[in-house]
């Protein structure tokens, strides 16, 4: 039999966390055909002695609403594996949309998700109104992953209720009865989920929260109740308290979590992550959701493979700008820049400045030791030791000189990593824990989003590079378990039972990897988003190849021009026989 792709050799880890088997793998017209000994030839064969195929990476939290509307890679999720990717996260996306309320959602992603306005603008063309012919617009594009999207409550709450919408005011009956018949709509559609958003820190340009922020349980249950009559769909959620700013707040919500997801029989999702001024609640959430799925209530965490934080560069936001003496020579090349900021007198000037309307530089000079070089390989899991408080204490020198020398390191490109949350320095054994839990899922790397701090769509690349292969202390993964985590977890979460899984009937979406060779670039800056608006991205090495639907997309880490991939609509059933 003539096959289109035989994968030859490969150590084959399926999904469903059973270690690896050396086996072939043969698909034809983009299915699995067969799993064992492949006997048939194909159009396509890949040597896979010494490497391991995986299932594709399904993304369950990314943000590339917009992107996905000009960029047929969705860069930078495409170099870390990425094969299926969900969007609408978090509430905010744009559409529904009324074309005098564009403008506004533009500013409530920018403001939200850290998305240049700019590129916003310049990149998207506006096909569309209503959530169906948002769908229909990303169903007419070609593009190389596969991409899924959910309903935003944000969006709808505003398409709805206007200005009201925005402010927090309570819909009127007519308002949610129209608000509910939007999510029917999306969801018969091919909507693959709703999302909703409940924290206050998560504002548009203008400081307005996102709309639903403050939505009553009643509101809520009618929402996400659409999708508990039509019997399809996932519910998303960011809690609020969830960045610490009311520590009552994540017990509070993971119970309103379980009345609703017990109520609507639909899974819902949402941010489990390590509050720095709660350091164990955690513990606590992680416990409750389990007791909640143990009663029906498919209340699904999801955690980070690495901790919150954010990136500081002279290529990203940095504590040197609002200084007078620095902002002067801010717009140089940078070579030029550079020479300027080595010139004693210069430096001197600007240390002596207070960086005028730069939060960011109080927060890090306040935290200088959560402050670490990020260094080349990247190095998310620090020592103390390397801390700039450390470094300064060491030297006897001022942290800010510390900080300034370690900005201008590999000619300017160096970063420094600013760590959030209530994770020990040079142990996160306690993200180790969140991975290792039953019902925890990989989330939350935010493709797309953030775009001038962090470029956490990696995070999949380093579950494998870091807690696999690459952590010496404390608590590891086994592989089989990783990759189930992003695999078949995750496409279970949203009904996509047709993949995540390497076997006969299922999906052709794999990579290919050499684990030895797995291994995170330092980020770096881009100016390639529309209107040369800027991001940082991070690039892998050790993926020998990315297939999607048996069609290789990408190989050692270059896109080979295939555009095999498709907008999913809805729930996918899984193969029979």
């Amino acid at each position: 039999m003539q096959h289109d792709l035989v994968i030859k050799g490969a150590t084959v880890v399926d999904g469903t966390g059973a270690p690896g088997v050396i086996c072939d793998v043969a698909v034809r017209d983009g299915i699995i055909t067969e799993v064992g000994r492949v006997d048939g030839r194909g159009a396509r064969e890949l040597a896979g002695d010494g490497l391991v195929l995986t299932p594709g990476f399904v993304d369950i939290h990314t943000h590339y609403d917009g992107q996905v509307t000009w960029d047929p890679l969705l860069s930078p999720s495409c170099w870390h594996g990425v094969t299926t990717l969900v969007m609408g996260n978090c509430g905010v996306g744009f559409a529904p949309v009324r074309p005098d309320r564009r403008d506004w959602l533009v500013e409530l992603m920018e403001g939200v998700e850290d998305i240049p306005g700019t590129a916003l603008y310049e990149g998207i063309e506006w096909e569309w109104e209503s959530f169906p012919e948002y769908l229909d617009a990303l169903a007419r594009r070609p593009r190389a992953l596969d991409v899924a999207a959910q309903i935003p409550h944000g969006a709808v709450r505003t398409y709805v209720m206007g200005e009201r919408g925005a402010t927090g005011e309570a819909p009127t009956d007519d308002d949610l009865a129209a608000m509910a018949a939007i999510v029917r709509e999306a969801m018969v559609a091919g909507a693959i989920g709703f999302s909703s958003n409940r924290l206050p820190l998560h504002t548009a340009l203008d400081g307005t929260p996102v709309p639903g922020t403050f939505a009553s349980e009643a509101e809520l249950s009618a929402l996400t109740g659409v999708l508990g009559v039509l019997g399809t769909g996932t519910v998303e959620i960011v809690p609020g308290g969830a960045m610490g700013e009311d520590l009552d707040a994540p017990a509070r919500e993971l119970e309103l979590f379980g009345r609703l997801a017990r109520a609507n029989g639909r899974p819902l999702t949402y941010a489990l992550t390590q509050i720095q001024n709660a350091p164990a609640l955690w513990r606590d959430l992680l416990r409750r959701s389990g007791e909640l799925i143990a009663t029906g209530a498919a209340v699904v965490p999801q955690v980070q493979a690495r901790p919150l934080g954010i990136l500081i560069g002279l290529a990203a936001k940095h504590p040197l700008t609002g200084r007078p003496s620095f902002d002067a020579i801010a717009g140089l090349p940078r070579p030029e820049l550079l020479a300027r900021l080595r010139v004693p007198e210069v430096r001197a000037a600007i240390l002596a400045e207070r960086a005028e309307g730069n939060g960011l530089a109080h927060l890090v000079e306040r935290g200088v030791a959560r402050v670490f070089p990020l260094g080349d390989p990247p190095d998310y899991e620090p020592d103390p030791e390397r801390s700039v408080a450390a470094i300064a204490g060491r030297e006897g020198r001022d942290p800010r000189e510390v900080l300034y020398d370690l900005l201008l390191d590999h000619d300017g490109r160096a970063l420094l990593l600013f760590a959030l949350g209530g994770y020990a320095f040079g142990n996160l054994d306690d993200i180790g824990e969140m991975l290792t839990d039953a019902h925890s899922v990989l989330g939350l790397g935010d493709g797309g989003a953030h775009c001038g701090v962090l470029c956490d769509a990696s995070t999949t690349t380093y579950l494998l590079s870091h807690w696999v292969r690459g952590r010496r202390r404390g608590l590891r993964l086994e592989l089989g378990a990783a990759v189930a985590k992003m695999t078949s977890a995750t496409a279970a979460l949203y009904g996509l039972d047709d993949r995540g899984v390497i076997r006969p009937g299922y999906k052709a979406d794999f990579n290919l990897i050499d684990l030895e060779r797995l291994q995170l670039r330092l980020p770096e800056l881009a100016t390639d988003l529309p209107g040369g608006a800027r991001r940082l991205i991070q690039r892998a090495d050790g993926y020998v190849a990315t297939i999607v639907s048996g069609s290789v997309i990408q190989e050692e880490g270059e896109d080979t021009g295939a555009r095999p991939g498709r907008l999913v609509r809805g729930a996918q059933a899984a193969p029979t026989g």
